[in-house]
């Protein structure tokens, strides 16, 4: 009991909200869409507790999303979304576990549930963008190799998907932005995917979720990093 009082105190009463809301949005459609992939569920509530805590800047988050990359990877593999599979096995769970590292060794004035929030320097900023051209034109190849579906959202979403995990990685507060332009790349692709079969529409959903916990993300760490430059 006083451990889940203590959690409670952990988290302000609109996170307790926003975490709730997304819970239970997520069981309802999963009840009425779907009622059979469980695997699904799981991946759903994980993932959307995973960002509740990245939005305290807490490493516990990515020690969830590396899971969540996990189970997604093995989803998205079950309706040939194989640029999907590949970046969250290949790159995001990978980098979730960098990130995880980096978060922990940077944690504000000692404390382990608080990352430092770092600045990136303009000169980094084009760094980035030229390595992410860079994969996104590999991966473009890789994903018609496999005779991906829905190739053009798929291939932008190794774009978002890409620069969201080296700004987490980084520690910059607009790797929520990152998270956020991907969810509704994903959004988009499971829609597609839901014209064909309606159990998809709880991935959709949940996504749907996704994007409300990394815009509050964004508004949390922005808000953390002026507490910090204090």
């Amino acid at each position: 009991m006083k451990r889940i009082n203590l959690l409670l105190s952990y988290f302000k009463k609109e996170e307790i909200i926003l975490w709730s809301s997304s819970v239970i949005l997520i069981l309802v459609s999963f009840g009425i869409f779907d009622r059979e992939n469980f695997l699904t569920l799981v991946a759903s509530l994980i993932g959307v507790t995973s960002l509740i805590f990245n939005a305290k800047g807490n490493p516990f988050g990515q020690f969830l999303m590396v899971i969540f990359s996990v189970l997604y990877g093995i989803i998205s593999f079950t309706f040939s979304y194989y640029g999907e599979m590949i970046t969250y096995l290949g790159m995001t769970a990978p980098m979730a576990v960098v990130a995880l590292i980096s978060w922990l060794r940077n944690p504000y004035q000692g404390n382990k549930a608080e990352v430092k929030v770092n600045r990136i320097k303009k000169n980094e900023y084009i760094f980035m963008w030229f390595i992410t051209v860079i994969v996104t034109i590999i991966f473009y190849f890789v994903l018609e190799y496999f005779d991906t579906a829905n190739i053009i959202p798929s291939t932008i979403s190794i774009t978002t998907s890409f620069l969201a995990v080296y700004l987490t990685f980084r520690r910059s507060p607009y790797y929520a932005i990152g998270y956020a332009a991907n969810d509704i790349l994903l959004i988009v692709l499971w829609v597609l995917a839901s014209f064909e079969n309606m159990a998809y529409v709880s991935v959709v959903v949940c996504f749907i979720a996704f994007l409300a916990n990394d815009i509050y993300g964004y508004l949390s760490w922005c808000e953390m990093e002026k507490r910090q430059a204090v």
